[in-house]
């Protein structure tokens, strides 16, 4: 890992704060070293350093995506569908998919669903160095309900020793976090309109897991479970969407948003997955009347969402960037359409881009190490042409990825 200084228009350093005009970013060791505003002071850079000048760019930290699911394609399958396969294939398209999110400047993704110990397997991979990709924060089987969303990844558990046991095994194999499925999802036959555990089952979860020294987050896709996943102390909601019937219509709820406000607990955002979801449907040269309908649903559902997100940003709730990526038609590397989407509901751009780094990290607990370009942290670098605070789109255009200060991607302008 040789030293280096990327010197571009400005940086944006994951903490939230104003842009750095005319920024330089010294790295060695793997590490941020320092930060200059103008030109670098004479012997303040690392000797030897490596002068890289990427006029007209911006330097920031590499994205967090904190909700895929590497085991998914992101191809339109379903759930049912993707899941038919062996785990072996499973775990290959993991690792794939973990690689297509480095190249995207993503360097960092919390994985909050996959089949058995196929998330495990390829991040033990990676940390052995036999091959490259978005760091994996793990937590493998979302514990559900007998029949519930995901069951078919493994964690289905009911009652409380049960619940427990699960909890347990996730610990063994190694899980990062814990994730719950608190009400039904996209997996046949479930109830996303319904709370799926009972307030006391929901507290079991909870207390396990932190006996454990692990966070817990949860799937909620209906107002009650988001109050009860509140109540019984979670540290984080995915989603918290409204929902109250089978046909996806939403309700909001300010007594809710308010409630989620009050207790900090971060809301992990997955706009994107309606954003795709229309694109998909749009594109389509023809569609049948199963199409058509389910174009106007999602373009509903969307609206509402993003109606819900803004609502509950003024209420006071934190938001974290997630894209859930792999599901349907979300695409790995759809962390720009998140970010732009969040600024669509009401979030400024430097806000936005905080949720997907600096803020990121800390809901992910990481942030001792990344999150934010400030000296000591692990040198996961992304570089974009242009301006992400003018035009989001701008974090397509990736130049040059570090992860813990290895050169990743290079492309000079």
């Amino acid at each position: 890992m040789s030293a280096v200084v990327i010197h571009a228009d400005r940086l944006l350093d994951g903490t939230g704060a104003a842009p750095v005009a005319d920024a330089a970013l010294a790295v060695d060791g793997g590490r941020v070293v320092a930060v200059f505003a103008g030109p670098v002071p004479e012997g303040a850079a690392p000797a030897n350093a490596e002068h890289i000048h990427m006029p007209g760019c911006t330097i920031l930290p590499g994205l967090i995506d904190a909700h895929v699911h590497l085991n998914l394609p992101g191809n339109g399958a379903t759930l049912e569908v993707a899941v038919r396969e062996s785990d072996g294939t499973l775990a290959a398209t993991t690792a794939f998919m973990a690689g297509r999110a480095l190249q995207a400047g993503i360097t960092t993704v919390r994985d909050v669903g996959a089949a058995r110990t196929t998330v495990f397997d390829v991040r033990r991979a990676m940390q052995l160095g036999h091959g490259h990709g978005a760091r994996i924060v793990a937590g493998a089987q979302p514990i559900t309900i007998t029949g519930g969303h995901t069951w078919y990844l493994g964690g289905e558990a009911d009652g409380a020793d049960a619940l427990r046991r699960k909890v347990r095994e996730m610990h063994k194999l190694g899980a990062d976090f814990i994730k719950v499925m608190a009400t039904g999802g996209g997996t046949v036959n479930t109830m996303s309109w319904l709370p799926s555990y009972s307030a006391a089952e929901l507290q079991v979860l909870a207390d396990e897991a932190h006996r454990l020294g692990h966070r817990i987050t949860a799937h909620c896709l209906c107002a009650e479970a988001t109050a009860m996943v509140v109540d019984a102390g979670f540290d984080g909601i995915e989603h918290a969407n409204f929902l109250i019937d089978r046909a996806g219509h939403q309700r909001f709820v300010p007594a809710v948003a308010d409630k989620v406000a009050r207790a900090g607990i971060p809301v992990c955002s997955t706009l994107a997955v309606g954003g795709f979801m229309l694109r998909a449907l749009e594109a389509m040269e023809r569609r049948s009347p199963a199409d058509q309908a389910a174009l106007e649903r999602w373009r509903r559902m969307a609206a509402e969402n993003q109606e819900h997100f803004g609502r509950m940003r003024d209420a006071g709730v934190t938001w974290v960037a997630g894209t859930d990526a792999g599901w349907r038609y979300t695409v790995i590397e759809g962390m720009p359409l998140e970010l732009e989407l969040m600024v669509d509901g009401g979030m400024s751009a430097g806000e936005a881009i905080h949720a997907g780094t600096g803020r990121a990290a800390q809901v992910l607990g990481i942030d001792a190490d990344v999150g934010t370009l400030v000296p000591g942290k692990l040198a996961d670098v992304l570089v974009v042409a242009g301006n992400p605070l003018d035009r989001m789109a701008a974090l397509t255009d990736v130049r040059l990825v570090l992860q813990a200060g290895e050169r990743r991607v290079y492309r000079p302008a």
